[in-house]
């Protein structure tokens, strides 16, 4: 006979606790706390947002917005007796701000010299804190504020210093750790405190952007929802954005024919999805349908793409799927433009032009103080003479001016600034952040031959599209004008929020002179959208549900809803384990070495049991399964081996352990090289000996549960040589303690031993 042994004891789980950093941990002894680069939510080329602009030049353009949500708020709060200030500090009352909540700390610390601290001097320290009881880890809010410290004498100045930082759930807190000496606060001279209560008035002016992580509700706010970032996807968020409203490209591409295609590799039907995903949706949408369409892999979303390239790549996607439909011609029609390029000889008459087609303009943005000066350098006549003097054939080489002329401006003009450029001096490409200002109202009248019938090329500004950073990376934003009337938004990414005319458009002009300002000379406009104000209400309809073909809504409806279907599928099957059950019958019919024939057992449909179930109502499911009373069974979680074999582990639970620990907890168990996944749970039912046929023992209930843990399982197993085949015979208890040559000798009085045909035994020891 072959015997097999298996002991074990289920894993105990372990739990990852995280430490979190309370307000003085994060304070730095310099004189404001100050790290310049937070980290948030994000791919590393992701991170460089811009940030809001300073308190001290705020818009005198108001934007309406409800209380909590509004951008600006202002903290004060009353010091009492700022000589019992200690070093755990004080606080003021809560102040809402962009739904976040927002508060002044204020302590007294010690002041340090050479590390040291010396008890005979003081600051004070005073702190901006931001979302400070939040548990999430993902949020973040960046914002600029104005720290103030009110005079008790009115003909005092206030004490300003300015701050500007990402708050985030490990940085909660910004400002200063020696903000003023304790010394020079208390002094009568200077009027700061109150003479005879000693009592400080303080006073914060924060300004903040949208946060990102918690939850900002844009469609309730602004009218329109943004995009979900995958990691690096904010630049094709901003031009899908600059896409979707125009609205006449999108009426158009509601009409695009995608029956047919393929929901997965379809380009033009995953813009459509966008599109109508962004008109019926509250919540912001996701991408990664679109960029799967692409034939992105999921490395792919977390490298930045070149945004230009991505619009022609779109555009020309589009332009070949509408042809032979009655939207053809769309995409050449709204953002096509033609000039003329020459080359004119001086002194003889002779001219070679081709006529060219534009889907936008390339302008500089080095050198040149504002786009008409980059106009002027766009048409600007190139002499060739000297050594560089044209080849006019018959005429031979002539003095000659080359250049272009536009011929036709697209009612939507798409204005590429070059801002990213090969530096041959570092031979490396580089960011121009260098300040190029654009208007509101674009006449380029002077810069083509306009008949009485044309459209007068006058543009006003639709969108701009801004990036901040540099070469390698940084965040990108684009403020659009819906509907043409002046009110502009920032979509950045998932968030949308209401700004002014101010910051949409002088703010993104890059090379900033302020000084308060100088990190975000690295953030400016790159790219601009025009729309002819004589095309406005064409260009601009309202795109109503009416304008989605009926097929289309209803595919895109059924697949949202079957979605939804699945992800509440994934969610219910979350809370079940795969059970697999192994018995007898099973170790009966194998013929390999092992128990059983673990790739059948896998292979079998499972049962579904939930994760939560405590292990009494496990046994007496198990036991209505197999049509046993719950006392007659007993279950052993199979328990992977280090060397890939599996086994049976006796836990030996009493009632108490059933009914206290859940079938989570004993799963881990099965994880192993024969586990289909994860969520796969096997156990051999035992079906207690009184009850089995194959038992040598004749126990009652009470006595098969008492089993010692001091006792092994051993399984047998006959090989008749003359048959050539394995038999399973049973398995039974023995004591940890008994020796291999006290069971040879008990063999042949086990009931069900037979002996071999030769008369000898055949034992080969426990596994």
């Amino acid at each position: 006979m072959t015997a097999f042994f298996a002991l074990g004891n289920p894993e105990e789980l372990a739990m990852d606790t995280s430490e979190e950093l309370g307000p003085e941990e994060v304070l730095n002894n310099g004189i404001e706390s100050h790290h310049p680069t937070s980290p948030v939510s994000g791919n590393l080329l992701d991170m460089d947002r811009p940030v809001p602009n300073s308190v001290e030049s705020l818009d005198e353009e108001k934007i309406e917005e409800d209380g909590d949500n509004r951008a600006v708020g202002t903290i004060t709060y009353t010091v009492p007796d700022v000589r019992k200030l200690t070093d755990t500090g004080t606080h003021s009352p809560i102040v809402l701000v962009r739904n976040l909540p927002w508060r002044i700390m204020v302590m007294r610390r010690k002041t340090r010299s050479s590390g040291h601290l010396h008890d005979d001097s003081s600051t004070l320290g005073y702190f901006l804190q931001c979302n400070m009881e939040s548990e999430s880890t993902s949020w973040t809010c960046q914002a600029s504020a104005e720290l103030r410290l009110i005079p008790y004498k009115p003909d005092v100045t206030p004490i300003i210093k300015p701050i500007h930082h990402m708050f985030y759930n490990k940085e909660n807190d910004w400002g200063f750790t020696n903000f003023l000496a304790f010394e020079e606060l208390l002094d009568p001279a200077k009027g700061l405190v109150h003479p005879t209560d000693f009592s400080m008035n303080l006073e914060v002016l924060v300004t903040a952007e949208p946060p990102h992580g918690v939850c900002w509700d844009s469609k309730k706010y602004t009218g329109y929802i943004g995009l979900k970032n995958q990691g690096a996807t904010c630049y094709m968020n901003s031009l899908l954005q600059a896409l979707y409203f125009t609205n006449k490209l999108r009426k158009a591409v509601y009409m695009i024919p995608t029956e047919a295609d393929d929901s997965i590799k379809s380009v033009p039907l995953a813009i459509q999805r966008v599109s109508y995903e962004l008109q019926s949706h509250d919540k912001p949408v996701g991408t990664k349908k679109l960029t799967k369409s692409f034939g992105w892999e999921t490395l792919d979303s977390f490298m930045q793409h070149d945004a230009q390239e991505l619009c022609r790549v779109l555009l020309d996607n589009m332009d070949m799927k509408m042809k032979g439909t009655r939207v053809e011609g769309t995409i050449p029609g709204l953002f096509e433009g033609k000039m003329i390029s020459f080359i004119r000889c001086k002194h003889v008459d002779y001219e070679s032009s081709r006529e060219e087609s534009f889907m936008d303009i390339q302008l500089n943005v080095k050198d040149q103080k504002d786009v008409y000066e980059s106009f002027d350098d766009y048409v600007r006549v190139e002499v060739l003479e000297g050594d560089n003097k044209y080849d006019a054939g018959d005429h031979g080489l002539q003095d000659a001016e080359k250049g272009i002329a536009f011929t036709k401006f697209p009612p939507v003009l798409h204005l590429q600034l070059k801002r990213f450029q090969f530096d041959p001096i570092s031979e490396n490409n580089i960011k121009i952040n260098d300040r190029f200002e654009f208007p509101e109202r674009l006449d380029l009248t002077k810069y083509i031959k306009v008949g009485p019938t044309d459209v007068p090329p006058v543009y006003f500004l639709h969108a701009v599209l801004v990036h901040s950073g540099d070469n390698h990376g940084g965040h990108y934003v684009v403020y659009i004008n819906p509907e043409g009337d002046g009110k502009w938004c920032k979509f950045d990414d998932d968030v949308v929020v209401r700004c002014t005319k101010k910051e949409a458009i002088e703010r993104n002009y890059g090379g900033s002179s302020d000084e308060f300002l100088q990190f975000r000379n690295c953030t400016n406009a790159y790219m601009l959208v025009y729309i002819n104000e004589a095309k406005r209400e064409e260009i601009l309809q309202p795109v109503s549900e009416d304008d989605i073909p009926g097929y289309l809504s209803q595919r895109l409806t059924e697949e949202r809803e079957t979605e939804a279907r699945r992800r509440k599928e994934k969610s219910e099957q979350s809370q079940y384990l795969n059970l697999r059950v192994v018995t007898e019958d099973d170790m009966v019919i194998h013929q390999g070495h092992e128990l059983v024939d673990m790739e059948k057992i896998m292979a079998r449909k499972p049962f579904r049991i939930r994760k939560e179930s405590n292990l009494l109502q496990f046994q007496e499911t198990l036991a209505e399964w197999f049509g046993y009373r719950p006392e007659d069974i007993r279950f052993w979680p199979y328990h992977s081996r280090q060397n890939g074999s599996a086994r049976p582990t006796n836990l030996n639970l009493d009632q108490t352990t059933l009914q206290s620990h859940v079938v989570q907890d004993i799963s881990s168990l099965s994880s192993g090289h024969f586990a289909g996944d994860e969520e796969d749970l096997i156990v051999f039912l035992e079906i207690l000996p009184y009850r089995n046929p194959r038992s040598c023992r004749n126990l009652t209930a009470k006595a098969a549960q008492r089993r010692s843990d001091s006792e092994m399982t051993l399984f047998f197993r006959y090989y008749d040589p003359v048959r050539k085949v394995l038999e399973y015979k049973g398995y039974e208890m023995f004591s940890e303690k008994l020796q291999a040559s006290m069971l040879m000798m008990m063999l042949p009085f086990w009931p069900l031993y037979i002996q071999p045909p030769n008369g000898r035994r055949l034992f080969r020891g426990a596994d």
